[in-house]
């Protein structure tokens, strides 16, 4: 682990009793839900992790306990460090507390995991989707979600393409 990142991750285990893993010199740290808006401010407060680089998600279904990870990727650009938040949810119910108040580019970003996954954001300001049609349903990143049985249709202009010259100037 790199030696800036040991007192911030000392921090939120003894603030938020956050356990971590290191893999390939990345450092998770995993808090609970209700914790994740004041860890979050911890990090951009007191140690400069003043840019949410990334806030995904990852469904491990057919394990429902948890089902998903919640993913913020934080970055101190002052002091060239990444640490990742991640956040287990059950998949019977997924919601986690909105983190717009802490990063403002969380709104968007809590909204596509909405839509994609079906995770809901307690608080946010403007909980509709952003990708897929209001009258959709389902949510197209979950592992559970049907593909469908229709063959996607790419010749609709078949006649059009001379398939004599492809790479032919004019």
């Amino acid at each position: 682990m790199d030696k800036k990142l040991e007192p911030i991750v000392k921090s939120l285990q003894d603030k938020f009793s956050a356990t971590f893993e290191e893999f390939r010199d990345e450092v998770h740290l995993f808090v609970k839900p209700e914790q994740i808006v004041d860890a979050l401010t911890l990090l951009r407060d007191e140690y400069n992790f003043e840019l949410l680089s990334a806030l995904t998600a990852v469904d491990y279904y057919p394990q429902e306990t948890p089902r998903f990870h919640v993913v913020y990727q934080l970055t101190s650009i002052a002091k060239n460090l990444s640490v990742q938040i991640r956040v287990p949810v059950n998949g019977s119910s997924p919601k986690v507390p909105t983190a717009t108040h802490v990063y403002d580019v969380a709104n968007w970003r809590e909204r596509e995991l909405l839509d994609m996954f079906g995770i809901e954001f307690d608080g946010h300001p403007d909980p509709r989707r952003i990708l897929s049609p209001e009258d959709m349903e389902g949510h197209p990143l979950r592992k559970d979600f049907p593909l469908g049985y229709e063959e996607p249709q790419f010749t609709f202009n078949f006649d059009e393409i001379d398939l004599r010259k492809p790479y032919a100037k004019e």
